[in-house]
C-alpha cells in the first residue's frame, strides 16, 4: 500500500508539475500533451496496480514489469522522434531566416552604396534595390 501510495504522490506531482509549467507559459502546450498523457498513465497505473500485471497476462508476456519497460522504450522511442521532427521544423525555419536577412543585408548595402556616392544629398535609390513587395512610389509616378 506505501509503493503504490508513494507511486500515486509521485504521478500527482508530476502531472502539477507539468500544468503549473504550462500555466506560467514556461512549457508549451504542444509538449504538455505528451508529458500529460504520461502522467496520466502513471496515475492510472499507480491508482490500479492489478491492472499491469493483468494487461500483461492478457498479451502474453509473462513479467508484468516487462511490458512496463517494453511501454518506457516505446515511449522514449516517440519522444526522440517528435524531438527529431520539431528540430528539423525550427533547422528549416533558422535556414529561411538566414536567407532573408542575407538578402535584406544585401539591400541595405546596395542603398548605402547609393547613397554614399550622393554625399549628403539624399535621394531614395532606383528601384533595382528594393524587393518588388516593398518598393517605395517610383520617381515617375511623384
Amino acid at each position: 500500500m506505501g509503493n503504490t501510495l508513494a507511486a500515486f504522490i509521485f504521478a500527482l506531482v508530476m502531472v502539477g508539475i507539468v500544468l503549473e509549467l504550462v500555466r506560467r507559459k514556461v512549457f508549451r502546450e504542444k509538449y504538455a500533451a505528451l508529458w500529460l498523457i504520461i502522467g496520466a498513465s502513471a496515475l492510472v497505473l499507480a491508482g490500479w496496480p492489478g491492472l499491469l500485471p493483468s494487461v500483461s497476462m492478457l498479451l502474453g508476456i509473462q513479467v508484468a514489469s516487462n511490458l512496463l519497460f517494453a511501454l518506457c522504450i516505446i515511449l522514449l522511442l516517440g519522444v526522440c522522434l517528435h524531438l527529431s521532427w520539431e528540430l528539423s521544423v525550427v533547422e528549416d525555419e533558422n535556414r529561411t531566416l538566414a536567407e532573408e536577412v542575407a538578402i535584406l543585408r544585401s539591400a541595405v548595402e546596395r542603398i548605402e552604396a547609393n547613397l554614399g556616392g550622393l554625399g549628403t544629398r539624399t535621394r531614395l535609390p532606383d528601384d533595382s534595390v528594393w524587393p518588388p513587395a516593398e518598393r517605395p512610389h517610383s520617381q515617375a509616378q511623384d
